[in-house]
């Protein structure tokens, strides 16, 4: 279990990488459409092992270890497809020589230090990376989804752990045939495809609209967890299940693309890997504190009745921020300089201008 522990870690470490390196390849144009496929392969890919493994173990009745096989044998096949992935020509922070060599443009290197001491080079590329994060840490945008991802994340992991625990209690049986636990998680990975797959075409101002997005799915996360919390109907606890998951994913990959934008593409993995460090850290402290024997070892129902404050709470936040936002956009707008009005005399005298520049316009496009 140790092992497997380890070999899962270093898995989850190579994704956070692989979320930095798929911005490498395509435009910052694209990164909210891309970001969006991404997010949703995975998601159809969950889905899909978790349907095919339920269908082969309760139709066909294949053990758990050819299942073991199968997984291993599909792990040597995206081994093999990863050998043939397009690697990145360049980076301003590691092999510098070589990325010189390969061509990368003189603007690039310019911003490096070249009197960094070889011996020391680990250090200086840490230091280098985290001036480079700070100078980018004053945006708004990514400081606003790398908070969304780190408090919101971490809620959203304590749900998915510890609902199986609440199925049981809400629906306590020993007839495994009447279970199905698994069934939930495949639809709710299934609309998290498909609401991840959807955001990619969201267009709207995020800069002007982000927190009250953020805001009104916070809130319906909030409901969906008290939902889970008051029923004592197992299907309507499924339903709040799979709709409080698609609400998550829905916001995954916008989050995603909005911190890549945000950064330069060699920043990306480490902002990935901060965020998600915190977010592990600040889900280590609440399971400590809420359902931990050492801190109050509440039971199922009690814990999730704190998970509903939790994103009240956040709701509450994120709201005020908007209409801060909104309110201050509209005050902006009206104190904008109106042009002045022209009187009578002057609108004549701007006609012919008026003329001569329509008449011009066929000869510029031309």
């Amino acid at each position: 279990m140790q092992l497997m522990e380890l070999c899962y870690s270093v898995t989850m470490a190579a994704r956070i990488a692989y979320s930095s390196y798929i911005f490498s390849l395509v435009r910052p144009a694209r990164y909210q459409r891309m970001a969006g496929y991404s997010r949703s392969a995975a998601l159809l890919g969950v889905f899909t092992s978790s349907v095919l493994g339920q269908l082969l173990v309760s139709a066909a009745g294949v053990p758990f270890s050819t299942l073991n096989y199968a997984s291993l044998g599909l792990l040597c096949c995206s081994l093999l497809l990863a050998l043939f992935l397009r690697r990145p020509r360049r980076s301003l922070f590691f092999n510098r020589d070589a990325a010189a060599r390969r061509g990368a443009a003189a603007s690039e290197l310019a911003g490096m230090n070249p009197a960094a001491a070889r011996g020391a080079w680990r250090d200086w590329t840490l230091a280098r990376m985290l001036r480079e994060l700070g100078a980018t840490a004053h945006s708004p945008q990514l400081r606003l989804w790398s908070l969304w991802w780190v408090f919101n994340s971490a809620a959203y992991y304590l749900i998915v752990y510890y609902v199986h625990i609440l199925w049981n209690v809400v629906h306590p049986t020993a007839d495994s045939a009447s279970v199905y636990n698994g069934g939930a998680d495949a639809a709710s990975t299934l609309l998290g495809a498909i609401t991840s797959f959807s955001a990619g075409f969201v267009k709207i101002r995020w800069a002007l609209w982000a927190k009250l997005v953020i805001a009104g799915v916070t809130a319906a996360q909030a409901a969906l967890v008290f939902l889970m919390y008051s029923t004592s109907n197992i299907w309507l606890c499924y339903l709040a299940f799979v709709l409080f998951r698609g609400a998550y994913q829905f916001l995954v990959p916008i989050a995603t693309f909005q911190i890549a934008s945000s950064l330069s593409k060699e920043l990306c993995a480490l902002v990935f890997g901060v965020n998600t460090f915190l977010a592990t850290v600040l889900k280590t402290i609440i399971t400590l504190i809420v359902s931990d024997k050492r801190g109050l070892g509440l039971p199922v129902h009690s814990q999730f009745f704190i998970y509903f404050v939790y994103f009240l709470v956040l709701f509450g936040v994120y709201l005020l921020g908007a209409l801060v936002v909104v309110l201050r956009h509209f005050r902006d707008g009206r104190r904008a300089p109106q042009p002045p009005a022209l009187s009578p005399t002057e609108e004549k005298a701007m006609q012919p201008l008026a003329t001569q520049e329509q008449s011009l316009q066929p000869e510029a496009k031309a």
